[in-house]
């Protein structure tokens, strides 16, 4: 998330002083590029790893802070929610085995954050959607209690000026109306970066743009978000919508949005790109000091860009344009933002040897992209993999061409000699680019999590079924094998788990509802042909205002069945929360003398738990 000592851009004089200091960047890093100070030599890579706080139940823990305090180095920072961290690896430099190094380095810091985490209790995890995700973890009160995210959250939400109106479609549907930027915190990801070279810059940024679809492809992890199926990598839907400062009525227009994967080819020079994005989005954030980065170029020195850093953190395109100062010289980076975290470290590392091996080898036919492919077609290709992953086919320098083929027979073959121009390890180019080639030929993480969550809900409520998902892949995330080699799910042991049974774990979602204008007619049949005996009943506010049971139909026995549900439905109802425990259910019910227990929140049904849930 950037630099954490902000505030927020409010007044006119704030924002004309803000924006006095961001044009002396731009010409500060023109002249920079003029005088051709930018580091060629060596080129580096680098990575952000972000993961995931648990609780002994596999659930989001509050105490990053506590966990980060314990780890006590410099390499791990603070994500929007409580429940995230994140690591900054040091750079290497691309050479022999430096995958295999970062690989290492990566390994032994989360180790190290494990470490601080076991003894708070506390479990950590890859994964680029935690599956046991609840609503209750997107509110305000889940947001890291630091100057950055809620500035940006006031920011963003004083830009927008109404609250974000997230609806994503797949196999399920999530439609919701949220007050905050806390969705963000769902989302858990591998940030990769590259160094580029000058001269070379905006045309491999454009070809980082071309090849996004295909590598998004066989990198998607994450289709699950509170429980549903949606996109195979619903953290692109996710993010675009979360951090969306355009009102409704703004979003079929021309306006783009803040996150975005672009809508032209680049052209011009790198500081250009940093002026469309001046030009596109006003800034948000302003900070105390400021440098004359004008001023500090005349004296021999290297200024750190700090007013165009901090727009540029605010502007997050899934390719991203990144400028750095380090060992006293400037360089250029492109950050890969789209790869999900998880679930292996090696999956992690394989992912972002191939980007950077089909980065490397660009071959001479594919230069000029702008002449090469339609923009539109390239960006269509980046969202159709983020919601079908594998099983779409591109459009591919003029030809439709499967996922597989394109990666299998082109991109793979691309990528291994550019690393073999590079100086790679042999070894280590053949073991990651085959965890990528295993799971293009099996399954990629997104099939695994669909296939084990359906065949997990067969011995399993939805809840337990994401418990035991999340468990499987703590067990498994420092696992040598790529999620390619995985077994798909048919069962796995909850008992070993360390949690008090409540509600949530038991009951059950999937219901079916009548209205208060219902008849008792209609009741009676859904009763029959579903083989129920209790109905929740619902106003036109879907607030729980009753409930009928088959018992309560026998006992009107000849009444006239076109009465209304409203008529004779319980309205003295007895209820509780999914927070509390399986014991108490009993004990409500046994006390009650009743079968069925509504669970709700704020009046709100959520679900139902019966005597014959709490004996299984």
């Amino acid at each position: 998330m950037g630099q954490l000592n902000v505030k927020q851009l409010e007044t006119p004089q704030e924002k004309a002083h803000y924006t006095h200091f961001l044009i002396k960047d731009i010409e500060a890093l023109d002249k920079m590029l003029k005088d051709d100070l930018f580091e060629k030599t060596p080129i580096r890579i680098g990575a952000e790893q972000e993961f995931c706080i648990l609780k002994d139940d596999f659930s989001p823990h509050k105490n990053c802070l506590k966990i980060l305090r314990a780890i006590n180095d410099p390499h791990f920072t603070t994500e929007i929610g409580v429940y995230d961290l994140e690591i900054n690896s040091d750079p290497l430099v691309l050479k022999e085995n430096c995958f295999s190094e970062l690989h290492k380095q990566l390994e032994t810091l989360l180790l190290k954050a494990q470490k601080a985490a076991k003894a708070n209790n506390t479990k950590v995890l890859l994964t680029g959607i935690l599956p046991t995700l609840r609503h209750k973890h997107i509110l305000e009160k889940y947001m890291t209690p630091k100057p950055r995210y809620r500035v940006l959250n006031k920011a963003l939400k004083d830009s927008r000026s109404q609250n974000f109106n997230i609806h994503i479609k797949g196999a399920d549907e999530l439609s919701l109306f949220h007050n905050s930027v806390m969705l963000e915190a769902c989302n858990t990801s591998f940030q990769m970066h590259l160094q580029i070279k000058l001269e070379e810059f905006v045309e491999k940024y454009n070809w980082a743009q071309t090849i996004s679809g295909p590598i998004l492809a066989a990198c998607v992890n994450s289709p699950l978000l509170f429980g549903r199926e949606l996109w195979a990598e619903t953290r692109i839907a996710v993010f675009t919508q979360s951090i969306d400062t355009r009102t409704n009525s703004m979003v079929f227009n021309e306006k783009e949005s803040r996150v975005s994967f672009g809508d032209r080819w680049e052209t011009g020079t790198i500081t250009d790109i940093f002026k469309d994005h001046i030009s596109r989005f006003r800034s948000l954030l302003a900070l105390d000091d400021y440098e004359d980065s004008l001023d500090v170029l005349q004296k021999g020195e290297i200024p750190k860009l700090k007013a165009l850093q901090l727009h540029n953190g605010t502007v997050y395109k899934w390719n991203r344009v990144c400028y750095g100062v380090g060992g006293g010289k400037p360089h250029l980076r492109i950050e890969c933002r789209y790869a999900p975290s998880g679930p292996t470290l090696t999956d992690e590392i394989a992912n972002m040897v191939f980007w950077v091996g089909v980065m490397l080898g660009q071959p001479e036919n594919y230069k000029n992209m702008p002449q090469n492919m339609p923009f539109k077609a390239v960006k269509n290709n980046f969202f159709k993999a983020a919601r079908y992953g594998m099983d779409v086919s591109f459009n591919w320098m003029g030809d439709t061409i499967s996922a597989k083929d394109l990666i299998l027979n082109e991109l793979l073959p691309l990528a291994k000699r550019g690393l073999q121009n590079t100086q790679i390890n042999p070894n280590d180019i053949d073991f990651y680019l085959n965890v990528i080639k295993e799971r293009v030929n099996g399954k990629t993480g997104s099939e695994w999590t669909v296939k084990s969550y359906r065949n997990l809900q067969h011995t399993k409520t939805q809840f337990e079924a994401r418990q035991a998902l999340t468990a499987y892949l703590h067990d498994n995330q420092f696992s040598k094998n790529g999620i390619g080699q995985w077994p798909v799910l048919t069962d796995y042991d909850l008992d070993k788990i360390k949690f008090k049974p409540l509600v949530k774990h038991k009951m059950q979602s999937k219901l079916f509802i009548i209205h208060e204008s219902d008849s008792l007619e209609l009741v009676a049949h859904i009763m029959e042909w579903k083989k129920i005996h209790h109905l929740p009943v619902v106003n036109k506010h879907k607030i729980l205002t009753g409930m009928i049971t088959w018992t309560d139909l026998i006992k009107l026995g000849n009444s006239d069945l076109k009465q209304s549900v409203k008529d004779v439905m319980k309205t003295e109802l007895y209820t509780i929360s999914q927070e509390k425990s399986i014991k108490k259910a009993k004990e409500i019910m046994t006390k009650a003398k009743i079968n069925c227990l509504p669970v709700v929140h704020n009046k709100r049904l959520l679900g139902i738990i019966t005597t014959n849930d709490l004996k299984s």
